[in-house]
């Protein structure tokens, strides 16, 4: 498939995210996009929320059925979002047989952006991945707001420790700063200084830090709201 091709496909992936996260808000779920690999992630209720992982995709195809059944371990639904025609394969009479076999929701998404559902999930009990689901909740949680579109590529996804980093860039554009200064912007800052996992901080001495050129082009790129408490230099 020619570069141009595939760009557009993945924009128009992106495309069906909106409309999907619209309508699992309508039944009474907050959504989030790419978390932990999954397209989008929706919680509803309290200890333990109900966990429901979307997957989007332009056709109905085996990779996404498998996709699907990986993610099924580590959540109560699998909805498959398919980007709908009135003639297509997701109107098979087999495709629905195979959702339902393994359980699997399917909506289709036209493209002025209407969702249908075409197959409701089915009871279908794979043994749990605690871990997994875990590690889903907490990553959903954590984020400020809902900052990744669903089913992006090839750029980097801002997860809840990229938004905890760039806090702690932004608190450093006034001048060094000393970790206990953070903690009340971010608990964890010392950690995150100290591994440095983006090269965006260096230390200048015991417990202090300063902001690099690459923090700083990290900014740019994700500018982080102004605070006071951000703009005060260690002394």
């Amino acid at each position: 498939m020619p570069r141009e091709q595939r760009s557009d496909s993945r924009r128009r992936e992106t495309s069906l995210y909106g409309p999907v996260k619209r309508y699992l808000e309508t039944l009474g779920f907050t959504v989030k996009g790419e978390v932990c690999g999954c397209d989008l992630v929706a919680l509803r209720g309290d200890e333990p929320p109900m966990v429901v992982i979307g997957e989007l995709k332009l056709s109905f195809s085996l990779d996404l059925v498998l996709q699907a059944v990986d993610r099924t371990a580590a959540c109560d639904e699998v909805w498959l979002a398919v980007g709908g025609a009135v003639r297509g394969r997701i109107r098979d009479p087999r495709v629905r047989k195979l959702c339902c076999l393994l359980g699997f929701g399917l909506l289709g998404v036209s493209p002025t952006g209407a969702v249908e559902i075409l197959i409701e999930p089915r009871p279908w009990r794979p043994r749990r991945d605690n871990k997994r689901r875990a590690r889903l909740v907490n990553e959903h949680r954590r984020r400020i707001g809902d900052p990744a579109l669903g089913g992006t590529t090839q750029q980097p996804i801002m997860t809840a420790y990229r938004q905890q980093a760039l806090a702690c860039a932004a608190s450093l554009v006034g001048g060094p700063r000393r970790t206990a200064d953070l903690r009340p912007i971010v608990p964890n800052a010392a950690s995150i200084l100290l591994r440095n996992v983006y090269g965006w901080f260096t230390r200048i001495e015991r417990g202090v830090y300063e902001l690099t050129p690459e923090g700083g082009a990290a900014l740019a790129r994700w500018p982080v709201p102004d605070s006071d408490d951000r703009t005060s230099p260690a002394t």
